[in-house]
């Protein structure tokens, strides 16, 4: 199977996953506990795919590990100021606006609706930012597989984002649905959200086909900057919405073991292997190092 192959078929998962994710609050109601255990997995998976797949294969590209701690850093600090900026990522069911606003007084009725205006256009922007970069980490992860290799450093990611996918769009049409957009305002949203992925895969695969003589360290900046994202989403973003639940709190860990267990586990695959680190002449770029 082409590479080219490969990254349509993790994409249009994807988007089913996230299409999924979007539809759930119109058919079923998660409990809580049940939300709690699937962030949790995801956390401890997002970790375990970052540490052990996105940084040493970044490492073993770029022309030194200071270049991939440096990329890794940039990748959580952008994440966590976009977090920071449009306050995204709170996953879970939102209550109906009746049933928030019904105690107010109608004098604050504008300023309270502008302030779910802006808290939508920022889930939307700060949700579609962030999936682009997800498919940036995938195209990129791709991309840097040898034809002749082993695929899991591409199949870490991918089910990194095919799992967490879902919650997010579970947070767009959830918070929709609240505020009283219709279900097909709100297919049409997810769908505009499901293929933010799709766009930043095929932004990479494309835009790096016009640099060959940088590929390499480019693909080792991108897959450490992807590390960061991934490190911020689950140790800044997940983990801190369960680690603080006094209830749980065996399953909560369990869940979150087991994440990290499944990256060990695709890290163990017959055949992975990241190699040893490039030496820092054979690139274009090492004159910067």
């Amino acid at each position: 199977m082409s590479s080219l192959s490969l990254i349509l078929i993790y994409c249009l998962l994807i988007v089913l996953a996230s299409m999924f994710g979007g539809w759930i609050p119109s058919r079923v109601r998660l409990t809580h506990l049940r939300m709690q255990i699937i962030m949790s997995l995801v956390a401890g998976l997002m970790l375990g795919v970052a540490l052990l797949h996105l940084l040493p294969e970044a490492a073993r590209r770029l022309p030194s590990h200071q270049s991939a701690a440096g990329w890794t850093l940039i990748g959580l600090l952008a994440t966590f100021f976009l977090i920071r900026t449009f306050h995204f990522h709170v996953h879970g069911p939102a209550e109906r606006a009746d049933d928030t606003e019904h105690d107010h007084h109608h004098d604050d009725s504008h300023d309270h609706a502008h302030g779910h205006q802006l808290s939508w256009l920022g889930l939307a922007i700060g949700l579609s930012v962030h999936t682009l970069m997800d498919g940036v980490a995938l195209g990129a992860s791709v991309k840097a597989e040898p034809a002749a290799g082993t695929l899991t450093v591409s199949l870490a990611i991918f089910l990194a984002i095919l799992l967490h996918k879902p919650l997010d769009a579970l947070s767009i049409t959830s918070l929709m649905a609240a505020r009283g957009w219709p279900t097909g305002k709100q297919l049409m949203v997810n769908c505009g959200f499901a293929m933010m992925c799709p766009l930043g895969a095929l932004l990479v695969w494309v835009g790096l086909g016009h640099f060959e003589a940088w590929q390499d360290y480019l693909l080792g900046g991108a897959l450490a900057f992807s590390a960061g994202v991934f490190l911020c989403i689950s140790l800044g973003d997940l983990l801190p919405e369960v680690h603080f639940h006094r209830h749980d709190r065996l399953v909560l860990s369990t869940a979150l073991l087991a994440g990290v267990l499944i990256a060990v586990g695709l890290e163990r695959l017959p055949g992975h292997s990241h190699g040893p680190r490039g030496a820092p002449l054979e690139h274009p770029h090492a004159q910067f190092h």
